[in-house]
């Protein structure tokens, strides 16, 4: 499974590139997008991506200094810049920063496999050198992984740093946790998260922001916004209701 994050002020460029993932052969998944950088670098942050597919112009920050701040916030995540003729030398300047790849609009679907392609083999490759350690190992390592982000949930968490700790590529431990839980890191993540929430909201004494904070998120609005898109509802209406 290669998670995929797309970046674009044009909502048909989002939309586009969605509708073709679906009729790529490759197993992948939309875990976020966004029409500017700042959110786009927040959710990045947190998600983790295997692949960003951002655009060159953008409000907020632009695809190049999102590029640029990638070794901070997801330094696993492969970057696709998308630009169009007018601003082909961007492109090659984001290639010296180090992106994986580059698309000209309209983004055509041969280009985009080819893309996607190449991320399923990098994926692949690691994959591989896992699948060579004994079944008990990885077993009891997905049980201590688990272990750990109960533990730790509302801490700074991340699938790199669990990766790093146990020794294991970001796409084999990705594909454990999912195996395991039926469900992927970051929302597992989000989940715990927002469990522990509504049970804070209990204590009138405690602030939505103090609350945000406690469970791990340090931007009030960010916070909210995954609460809605898990309870339905916003932290305070939720809080009314009890």
């Amino acid at each position: 499974m290669i998670n995929v994050y797309i970046a674009d002020d044009e909502v048909w460029i989002i939309l586009g590139i969605k509708k073709m993932l679906e009729k790529i052969d490759v197993d992948s998944f939309v875990i976020g997008t966004a029409n500017n950088g700042l959110t786009a670098k927040e959710e990045i942050e947190m998600f983790k991506p295997d692949i960003v597919f951002t655009d060159i112009r953008m409000p907020g920050l632009s695809g190049l200094e999102l590029l640029k701040a990638m070794s901070e916030v997801s330094p696993d995540s492969r970057v696709v810049i998308i630009t169009g003729f007018a601003e082909f030398a961007y492109a090659k300047e984001a290639v010296h920063h180090h992106a994986f790849d580059y698309l000209l609009k309209p983004v055509k679907l041969e280009d985009l496999e080819r893309v996607m392609r190449s991320v399923a083999e990098e994926k692949g490759e690691g994959e591989e050198k896992e699948e060579e350690k004994p079944a008990h190992v990885s077993d009891r390592m997905i049980d201590n992984v688990i272990a750990d982000i109960r533990e730790h949930y509302t801490e700074d968490i991340s699938l790199t740093s669990l990766a790093a700790k146990y020794n294991s590529s970001l796409g084999h431990l990705s594909m454990m946790i999912k195996e395991n839980l039926r469900i992927n890191f970051s929302d597992y993540i989000a989940s715990l998260r927002i469990q522990r929430a509504k049970e804070l909201l209990r204590d009138e004494s405690m602030s939505i922001q103090e609350i945000a904070e406690t469970v791990g998120y340090n931007d009030y609005f960010y916070f909210t916004k995954v609460f809605k898109k898990i309870e339905g509802i916003s932290p305070s209406k939720y809080r009314k209701s009890m």
